[in-house]
């Protein structure tokens, strides 16, 4: 082979070598520009999607917020300091109460499908409890909708003889009366006053206290005696000796 033929291979060998390496740096660049594409839209779409929950989450606080602005008008306020407890029925000045005396068991928190005792379940609002009752002869669909927004902690749900409308939501010191479920005063008032800045036992068990009715479990008049209780009987948790 003679040198210029060998030169001319060495160029063609040279010449395909360097078009290779150009190739694989084109398929590098390729490559890394459509993995940083990918990179740039995973993260574009991470951000969108922070971003569209922080502005879900601030449009839910804005209207939780107005919601709370309009109820806030048609709710009754009271002053009732946390008050001493009495082993008698006490005759409270709202129907139902919002807050004074009361029995030294609180009502466990949950749903009743009878009357409670007043008493029991004023203790409970002092611990932050929201207690929503309604008319016996509310309609069962109503009342459905009641007990989906009573399953939560701190909530007490009853039907009430003689109440002013056909449902009154109270905590302590607030009372707002209702003509539906599905009122958007009713959630307001759940989220401003459940375990809200006026309960005077802040954080206070709603649990393991009084589970039985007002007819199970009557409370002696005002000014009397109450009877001994049998010494077999369950007892539920109080949290101070009678006063």
């Amino acid at each position: 082979m003679t040198k210029e033929k060998a030169q001319a291979r060495r160029d063609r060998i040279a010449q395909m070598r360097a078009q290779q390496r150009a190739k694989e740096r084109r398929a590098a660049v390729l490559m890394w520009g459509i993995g940083g594409l990918v990179i740039l839209l995973l993260v574009g779409s991470v951000a969108f999607y922070i971003i569209r929950q922080e502005m879900d989450k601030s449009e839910a606080e804005k209207a939780a917020t107005a919601a709370q602005e309009a109820m806030l008008p048609k709710v009754k306020n009271y002053e009732y300091k946390g008050a001493g407890h009495v082993n008698t029925k006490v005759a409270y000045k709202e129907t139902p109460p919002a807050g004074g005396e009361h029995n030294p068991a609180w009502q466990t928190c949950g749903i009743y499908e009878q009357p409670i005792n007043n008493e029991n379940a004023v203790h409970s609002m002092e611990h932050g409890a929201v207690w929503i009752t309604y008319q016996p002869d509310l309609p069962a669909a109503e009342v459905d909708k009641l007990k989906a927004l009573a399953g939560e902690p701190y909530m007490l749900l009853s039907p009430y003889p003689g109440l002013p409308s056909k449902i009154v939501a109270s905590s302590w010191n607030h009372q707002i009366q209702l003509d539906s479920a599905s009122s958007p005063d009713l959630n307001a008032f759940i989220l401003k006053f459940r375990q809200g800045e006026d309960t005077p036992e802040l954080g206070a068990s709603c649990d393991g206290g009084e589970t039985r009715s007002a007819a199970d479990a009557p409370l002696p008049p005002a000014g009397s005696q109450p009877a001994p209780a049998p010494s077999d009987a369950a007892s539920p948790a109080t949290d101070a000796p009678a006063q």
